[in-house]
């Protein structure tokens, strides 16, 4: 049997199979951040078609944490009852689904959150043209007691868990990155420092939630930058996680500011598919718990040779599933061997994600 139909443990939860459907910003909640029928749809449809976990889009869990026009919110309790209609539709079938929790902290703008961007220091992103204001120590301890409320938020709603998002240059990430956190005090420095606020995170989610409720997080594992996060300090911080109870490593990498992020575009040989794996499976070889592999995989021989090798334990997909969302009961079927995506990323449209390929057939 194909290891990738086969089930796997992340925490107390058991997903179906090996794929993961990676979060994937759908512009699809209202814009005051509410779930609509259409965030419900697409996510039905991915548990329809077999995806063995579904993650979200990133939740911001607080105002100033937007980071692009209708984003789903969850700083709120107001936003319980809306969320808990996702979790209601994938349930109908046997996939599981986190909701990934997130703050855009500089990647943003001012008309986006509503306020001036923050950061764990004042560095100028030359993408959003934006200087950042530099977060107090008062102000990280709310931070991180509003990450804290959001996955409790999540739990009532009814997601099976949630994922922490400290990847792609985003305020979590950018406490982990040596470039953009330059701070002396007790979250900046050594990476010790630089992890404590993603540490103290996890530590309050496992202590309001519950050992049992999963959390996972999704981690850069290189920035592309100068300067900037290394493979190596990446694998001390799963290391550190994994001491404090973190049930899943999705490993990815790069930012904005890099001109390098994780959605890399035009096709790869099979060879070069799977563009992080090699550092998902550096983390591996450290941790003991389910490591995701992601990276412009697009052939299934390729997802299963990455999980059959022992690289990681999931594999994680993004746009062959905006693409197709039953593309994982395809492949299980024997219909298909390969996503017909062509990473062009025009799927990424700000009335929604949709295969702007499919599109121009129809």
């Amino acid at each position: 049997m194909n290891i990738l139909f086969t089930p796997a443990r992340i925490g107390s939860v058991t997903v179906p199979n090996r794929f993961v459907r990676s979060a994937t910003h759908d512009y699809m909640a209202d814009e005051a951040g509410n779930v609509t029928d259409a965030n419900v749809t697409l996510f039905s449809r991915l548990a329809e078609g077999e995806v063995g976990l579904i993650i979200t889009g990133h939740a911001n869990v607080q105002p100033s944490g937007k980071a692009s026009p209708r984003q789903m919110g969850v700083f709120d309790d107001r936003f319980i009852g809306g969320l808990a209609r996702i979790p209601a539709a994938v349930h109908r079938f046997p996939s599981k689904v986190f909701l990934q929790i997130a703050h855009a902290g500089r990647q943003t703008k001012e008309r986006d959150c509503g306020c001036v961007p923050v950061s764990p220091s004042p560095v100028y992103d030359p993408v959003t043209k934006v200087r950042p204001r530099e977060l107090s120590d008062g102000e990280i301890r709310a931070l991180i007691a509003d990450f804290v409320a959001a996955a409790g938020r999540a739990q009532q709603a009814g997601f099976d868990g949630v994922q922490i998002h400290a990847a792609h240059g985003y305020l979590l990430s950018s406490f982990l990155s040596p470039h953009t956190n330059r701070r002396t005090d007790e979250w900046g420095g050594p990476v010790e420092n630089r992890a404590r606020t993603v540490l103290e995170v996890l530590r309050g989610v496992k202590s309001a939630c519950g050992r049992e409720f999963p959390a996972i997080v999704k981690l850069n594992s290189t920035d592309f930058l100068d300067g900037g996060l290394t493979l190596d300090d990446a694998v001390r911080i799963a290391r550190m996680l994994e001491a404090e109870g973190i049930d899943g490593i999705e490993a990815s990498g790069g930012m904005a500011e890099a001109g390098r992020g994780s959605v890399w575009p035009g096709l790869r040989s099979e060879a070069e598919e799977g563009y992080f794996v090699d550092n998902a499976a550096r983390i591996k070889e450290e941790v003991r718990i389910p490591v995701f592999g992601l990276g412009g995989i697009r052939t299934l021989a390729v997802a299963e040779r990455i999980v059959r090798d022992g690289l990681v334990d999931l594999v994680s997909l993004s746009r062959p599933l905006i693409r197709d969302p039953f593309l994982v009961k395809h492949f299980r079927e024997g219909r298909e061997t390969k996503s017909a995506c062509i990473s062009c990323n025009k799927c990424f449209h700000p009335r929604g994600i949709r295969c702007a390929e499919l599109l121009k057939k129809r």
